[in-house]
């Protein structure tokens, strides 16, 4: 799997920035994403920094301002965020809205001011307008109203990508943006209610499997689409775009295929080898009908995603097993 996650980097032309020497701070190190960009750096010959939550709540200014000067990174890699599936967003919409906000805010601010010399935020696909047309392009963004089970997230993501493109104009900061679609992978949340679909969907087959029941409750009716990739196939991407990208147009990542929720939640029976019914609950949230992005600026740019769903998946409940099995 470690050669499947390690950018053809040496097919294209020398990169725009280079990482080695480098000192990198990826912010968010504990997640499920910013654990892959620590294990993705890992060969670029940078050193990579990371402070604890207790050290540094990046939701307080003050603590962000100070250290990131004391420190001064030349990258940084803004995965940090709070995130969860709709059933989180729904419960706690200001939560989601405000310490987003905050994070993103200290973050990007004291980046600036501390002389980073190149960011990169992890946006969400979630920014786009509910209804609109696939493949997503980049120009989407603002074109239309927002799926309410997510509007606090997205709002706040939204505000990021605005705020590097306003550093850059106003300042020439170097600070550019992505838009990752769903994620899965090691590392992920695998809490019962606050999870997104397939950290959810693995944990509720499995304890299936263990404890011999016949049929599993899956979220919805199946029909919605969605796009889903690899958390370390999104590592590799975010490297490739801090070293060969610069411009304030915010990139969509993604496979550029998609599958219904019924077939990702029977693909997942498979990975685990639950042999039982499937039963889905319409009283739940279907979100977004179809969220499928076009990728085409992420292969001009000479990256694509090479995880295959099934595979990864495999590796995703590998890891649960092991952190909970």
């Amino acid at each position: 799997m470690q050669a499947e996650i390690q950018s053809s980097l040496d097919e294209n032309p020398a990169p725009l920035f280079d990482l080695a020497g480098t000192r990198v701070f990826v912010a968010g190190h504990r997640g499920m994403a910013g654990r892959a960009l620590v294990r993705r750096l890992a060969t670029e010959g940078c050193e990579v920094l990371s402070v604890a939550r207790d050290e540094v709540d990046l939701r307080n200014q003050a603590q962000t301002a100070t250290w990131l000067t004391s420190r001064r990174p030349d990258v940084v890699f803004l995965a940090a965020a709070k995130v969860g599936g709709i059933v989180a967003n729904n419960s706690y919409p200001a939560d989601f809205l405000l310490e987003n906000l905050q994070i993103e805010t200290n973050v990007i601010d004291a980046a600036y001011h501390a002389g980073v010399k190149k960011l990169l935020f992890l946006g969400s696909s979630c920014i786009y307008p509910r209804l609109a047309a696939q493949p997503i392009v980049e120009e989407a963004l603002l074109s239309g109203a927002l799926e309410p089970t997510n509007e606090w997230y997205a709002i706040a993501k939204i505000a990021g990508v605005k705020l590097c493109q306003a550093f850059r104009r106003q300042h020439g900061a170097d600070f550019v943006s992505i838009m990752p679609t769903n994620l899965y992978g090691p590392g992920d949340n695998y809490h019962p209610e606050h999870s997104h679909a397939p950290a959810g969907l693995i944990r509720r087959i499995h304890e299936a499997k263990a404890s011999g029941q016949s049929v599993v409750e899956v979220w919805g009716t199946g029909t919605p689409r969605r796009e889903f990739l690899s958390v370390d196939d999104l590592a590799d991407a975010s490297v490739h775009v801090m070293k060969h990208y610069s411009d304030e147009v915010p990139l969509n990542v993604g496979t550029g295929s998609d599958i219904s929720m019924r077939e990702f939640a029977e693909l997942i029976a498979e990975v685990v080898g639950y042999r039982g019914r499937l039963a889905f609950d319409t009283s739940r949230p279907d979100g977004t009908p179809r969220k499928l992005l076009d990728v085409s600026r992420m292969t001009d740019l000479g990256w694509r995603a090479r995880i295959d769903l099934r595979a990864g998946l495999t590796v995703a409940y590998a890891d649960f097993l092991t952190r909970f099995g």
